[in-house]
């Protein structure tokens, strides 16, 4: 039996629907009570505005994709963090939530930008997966001993690879390139952050860009990157 050590979770999940935000967050709560914290759920960031709560609360689980964040949400979340409270999430849930908000852009410190297709040619009406391409995450060997990713070997996928907008103060642990194929318009192949942390003044921050469904969430290299994540970024 794990041991409780008292420690709360605040799940915030909505937004796009696409992503599956119930789902996705529920396959988690399980393993959060496993390790000994008491789970809240949200379905807005409306929750982050009260501070009180949020002194309390030593991890964020957010899947939220797009929607809008009002000031007094943002400001209680960017305080959370700042004293501590830790900040986790996976592809729109985190990196494309709050198009609204340059700052929460700059806490998160990736932003989407976009997901290259399959050949147009390929692509049949109707059908869901144009976005869906093979790829691989590769494991950065200086990253290689990182608590998140120890032991994780380079991993395949097929599903959205996510084009990112970053900066170098995120500490990367994985990208993902984006090759040029001859329907692109880019011509050279450009390498995105694809697993990370930022650390934001006591708070960690941790992001995976894999996660837009639930069989990519399932694949072992990827919940144990979330898993692992959560548990880092936790107070």
């Amino acid at each position: 039996m794990v041991e409780n050590h008292g420690r709360v979770a605040l799940v915030v999940r909505g937004g796009w629907e696409g992503h599956v935000p119930v789902a996705a967050t529920d396959l988690f709560i399980p393993f959060l009570e496993r390790n000994g914290f008491d789970v809240h759920v949200a379905d807005s960031p409306a929750r982050y505005a009260d501070a009180g709560y949020m002194a309390g609360v030593d991890l964020i689980v957010q899947c939220y994709t797009m929607g809008a964040i009002e000031p007094d949400q943002l400001d209680g979340l960017q305080a959370a963090i700042r004293a501590g409270t830790g900040m986790a999430g996976w592809h729109g849930g985190i990196a494309d939530s709050f198009r609204n908000s340059s700052d929460y852009l700059h806490l998160i410190g990736g932003q989407f930008a976009c997901h290259p297709g399959k050949d147009p040619a390929e692509r049949v009406e109707g059908a869901t997966d144009h976005d869906f391409v093979p790829y691989t995450v590769n494991i950065r060997p200086e990253a290689a001993d990182h608590p998140i990713v120890q032991g994780i070997e380079d991993f395949d996928l097929v599903t959205e690879q996510y084009w990112v907008l970053s900066d170098d103060y995120n500490d990367v642990l994985a990208t993902t390139t984006q090759k040029v194929r001859p329907w692109d318009p880019w011509h050279r192949e450009v390498t995105s952050p694809a697993v990370w942390t930022r650390q934001w003044g006591e708070g960690r921050i941790f992001v995976t860009t894999p996660g837009h469904s639930l069989d990519v969430l399932e694949h072992p290299s990827v919940r144990t990157l979330v898993e692992r994540g959560m548990l880092w970024a936790s107070r």
